[in-house]
């Protein structure tokens, strides 16, 4: 009976080869530089942060409804709602005009537009039935309290709605949906500015995220390390209307090329090894 050989020194050099190339294709790295906030949080010093209302700046696009118990009072307050008429709508059709002072955002085709109080380079809204406003600098409260001054002596009981139409901010680099996004409320974390854009990729640098602003003509230059709960205290942790967010690569990315070729050349020299352990051993 012929016995089998055992295999040669080629062989279990192969073998080695095939060994390693498993563990290096099969092994994990560590999940830390993916992880955001690691750490212990300081519960104490970060509840004490007080969260900053967005103050109105030049450029901001204004939404100001009036209220009170005398609608028709009320309504000189207000502007008129504007009706869009696109080409080829019915015959008899006509658009509405606009309040002093409006800017209005429509969309083509007979439809309701909203009305808008551009804040000019001064700084100031000329509103509905009172005339020039200055309100840069101003919050919503603020901006309440001033309307309160002018129109309240003519209203009963009067409250206000008040939105920021053009809040939007910039999320470009290593996320999932690169784009502008429309801020549905009055104030959205660079978390949640991360989760409407996708997250990150996996290249993107958790530990660096630049924040661009403009204030007042000048521009700001902001830096976020996410991977450290102390980002909940910086004045960047709120992204503000118009802020550009980059997500910087890390160095995974810059080699990823390099690591595929590697990767490609490792199971290339595993086939090779394993065909040549089963040829030595069953020739």
């Amino acid at each position: 009976m012929k016995s089998t050989p055992l295999p040669g020194k080629y062989t279990w050099v192969c073998l080695v080869g095939l060994v390693c190339a498993t563990f290096f294709l099969g092994s994990c790295g560590s999940t830390r530089p993916f992880t955001y906030m690691q750490g212990s949080f300081d519960t104490a010093k970060l509840s004490q942060i007080p969260v900053t209302e967005p103050v109105i700046r030049k450029g901001d696009l204004l939404s100001i409804i009036v209220y009170s118990d005398n609608p028709q009072a009320t309504s000189i307050f207000n502007q008129p709602l504007i009706t869009t008429v696109a080409s080829g709508a019915a015959p008899g059709a006509s658009a509405g005009s606009g309040g002093t002072g409006g800017v209005t955002n429509s969309v083509p085709g007979t439809a309701p537009a909203t009305p808008g109080y551009l804040v000019d380079d001064r700084g100031n809204i000329v509103f509905q039935g009172i005339g020039s406003m200055h309100v840069e600098g101003l919050t919503r409260n603020n901006l309440i309290d001033t309307l309160n001054v002018k129109i309240g002596p003519f209203l009963t009981h009067p409250y206000y709605n008040i939105r920021f139409l053009n809040y939007r901010f910039t999320m470009l680099g290593e996320v999932g949906r690169p784009g502008i996004y429309s801020i549905p409320g009055e104030r959205v974390s660079v978390f949640e500015a991360l989760g409407l854009a996708g997250d990150m990729t996996f290249f993107g640098r958790r530990d660096n995220v630049l924040v661009i602003r403009e204030d007042s003509g000048r521009r700001q230059f902001g830096r976020l390390d996410l991977t450290k709960p102390e980002v909940m205290a910086s004045p960047y942790y709120y992204i503000q209307a118009n802020d550009m967010v980059i997500i910087e690569a890390n160095r995974k990315k810059v080699a990823a090329n390099d690591q595929s070729t590697l990767r490609t050349v490792t199971i290339a020299a595993t086939l090779i090894s394993t065909i040549a352990i089963l040829y030595t051993i069953f020739k």
